[in-house]
């Protein structure tokens, strides 16, 4: 399992409490701009806050309401930093939705440590939620683009297209916990890996090195459908990389869903993640089961009822390709193929091979030697 870099994750904690004691502190503040920006409305009392980790996206957010019924919060008013309260930051106002988790309708009641689907859950119950989320991917499949990225409304023409770079939740992770520099995010896949304390020694770096190699070797064979290299992958489709139970609303009586929240990471990418059925069927995923202690083969033989419950038939994950941090584990007890070793690497891959540990284990140094003085 990777382990974050211990010096950006407690920059990032320290930042976070900083900022939200700030907020805190100014709540009668905001209180009162918010209900200026919501006509008719005299100010109101601050009741209270509810932590999440990112923050919507405007865009989408917008074009949900206006192409789709997928239910999202009804968008109120939207503010930049520079005229935020106290430059707090950019957000939005919306309509708050009182209902429940779905993953609280679901998780299993007897493992209240972890997120796991109560394995005796009522059929109907799954089926009632599983026809919904199908309506909503559905939805999102029915739009093409020609390019990967986030989209945005044109106001002349009022025509919806991909003029930015994406902004997904892997990206988010690997500049808050791996310290990633934001301006150097590229537009074609990764090649590299910045975080220092990646490998603790060498062999375990060489054993990284070659997994996500090799991994990239095997994309061709298992993930790109030949439908889409004729045309340059188009068109790319409408996903989210944060689209899970935690963050859908239902109401407890009726099941039905009531509110789609957190969509700041859907972008354009392609069809092919659109394709496969949601990797929460359990909740958890298969490296949550993997660092629990469980095996593929447990996973594999709770998922597949649900699988067959939801789509009747899946022919492959694409679960890995969006886990940068972990995908040495994934790969190692999936998608190893015979000896699957150094001899198995390209040339080019080969050849990197060493100067690459040798970097890892300097910058591993440096890491230890920092975050003495650090923590």
């Amino acid at each position: 399992m990777t382990i974050f870099d211990e010096i950006a994750e407690k920059t990032g904690d320290d930042q976070w409490e900083e900022w939200k004691n700030q907020v805190l502190g100014a709540r009668d503040e905001i209180a009162a701009f918010v209900a200026s920006r919501r006509q008719g409305d005299e100010a109101r009392e601050f009741i209270n806050w509810f932590e999440g980790s990112f923050n919507f996206c405007l865009q989408i957010l917008k074009f949900l309401h206006e192409q789709t019924t997928i239910p999202v919060p009804r968008l109120i008013s939207w503010v930049l930093t520079e005229n935020s309260p106290q430059k707090f930051g950019p957000f939005i106002i919306s309509d708050f939705v009182k209902r429940v988790h779905l993953s609280n309708i679901l998780k299993d009641p007897a493992n209240r440590q972890r997120l796991y689907l109560n394995p005796n859950i009522d059929r109907r119950t799954l089926d009632i939620i599983f026809d919904q989320i199908a309506d909503i991917m559905l939805q999102l499949f029915q739009f093409n683009f020609d390019h990967i990225g986030a989209i945005l409304k044109d106001p002349a023409s009022n025509a919806w297209s991909v003029t930015r770079r994406p902004l997904t939740y892997s990206m988010n992770e690997l500049a808050t916990t791996a310290f990633y520099p934001i301006d150097k995010f590229p537009t074609a896949p990764f090649k590299s890996l910045t975080q220092r304390n990646l490998s603790t020694n060498a062999e375990n770096a060489r054993e990284r090195y070659i997994a996500r190699h090799l991994f990239a070797q095997l994309v061709n064979k298992y993930y790109i459908d030949d439908d889409y290299i004729d045309d340059d992958y188009r068109p790319f489709k409408l996903f989210c990389d944060d689209f899970r139970p935690q963050n859908i609303l239902v109401d407890p009586k009726t099941l039905r869903i009531t509110a789609v929240l957190n969509l700041e990471f859907t972008n354009t990418i392609p069809a092919q993640f659109s394709h496969k059925p949601p990797w929460w069927l359990l909740l958890a995923g298969p490296d949550s089961y993997l660092f629990r202690g469980h095996t593929i083969e447990e996973f594999v033989a709770a998922f597949e009822p649900r699988l067959e419950q939801f789509l009747q038939a899946m022919q492959r994950f694409n679960y890995a390709a969006r886990k940068p941090f972990d995908v040495d584990v994934l790969f190692d007890n999936c998608l190893k193929e015979g000896g699957a070793g150094v001899e198995w690497l390209d040339e080019e891959a080969r050849v990197g091979l060493e100067p690459f540990v040798q970097m890892k284990m300097k910058q591993s140094k440096a890491n230890d030697s920092d975050c003495t003085k650090f923590l």
